[in-house]
């Protein structure tokens, strides 16, 4: 399982060979820089971690400055790791789209979802609220209804579908194909949507 890490640019569309117009997600993929490269005998299993976009080095703690130290390079802000990589890297290697994906190759991209906060049962499960404004029911529209039994259980099942906290959440879409690869810019033209919004960070893996 190879990957890199990424930035969401935003969406657009592109016309197909047979003519239909595709939705499509443009991701800045790299370039990215081994930052360690973890084996059996060190760490117990094995991984590349990769980094990914500058950050200061006044708001980097110093262990993590030493960190990126040992890989001769600047502080990054988004660290991941890839197990099994298929391809063979050293230390402080820097990595780009090209270097991992061709077009035409399917991926799983990994984000996290815009966070909406706390929402009711319409928006957070798509509920159709309660309904009319007769008999009395006049403020009733984006109500959720009766959850729970009378007497027994004398609970709400645990589970039930009620309003709370939607979105913030991590999130992998699967089998999207790469459209399209722009190397001089790092951009990667993926069919469809993926999770997070605009210059939020991704994890693309093949």
């Amino acid at each position: 399982m190879s990957g890199i890490i990424g930035k969401k640019i935003g969406m657009t569309s592109m016309i197909s060979a047979d003519g239909r117009n595709v939705a499509c997600t443009v991701v800045q993929a790299g370039p990215c820089v081994v930052t360690q490269v973890k084996t059996m005998d060190k760490d117990g299993y094995e991984a590349v971690q990769l980094g990914f976009g500058e950050k200061k080095e006044k708001n980097t703690s110093a262990p993590l400055l030493g960190h990126f130290k040992k890989a001769n390079t600047t502080p990054k802000r988004k660290l991941a790791e890839f197990k099994e990589f298929a391809k063979q890297v050293s230390l402080g290697d820097t990595l780009t789209a090209v270097d991992i994906f061709v077009e035409g190759d399917f991926v799983d991209v990994i984000g996290t979802s815009k966070g909406k906060g706390f929402q009711g049962v319409v928006k957070r499960h798509n509920f159709s609220g309660v309904g009319g404004q007769t008999h009395g029911q006049h403020n009733r529209q984006r109500h959720p209804g009766s959850n729970g039994a009378c007497s027994f259980p004398a609970r709400v099942f645990k589970g039930q579908r009620m309003a709370g906290r939607t979105g913030n959440a991590r999130i992998k879409t699967q089998n999207l194909k790469i459209l399209k690869i722009i190397p001089e810019a790092n951009l990667l033209v993926i069919s469809g949507s993926v999770a997070g919004a605009k210059n939020s960070y991704l994890l693309i893996e093949k």
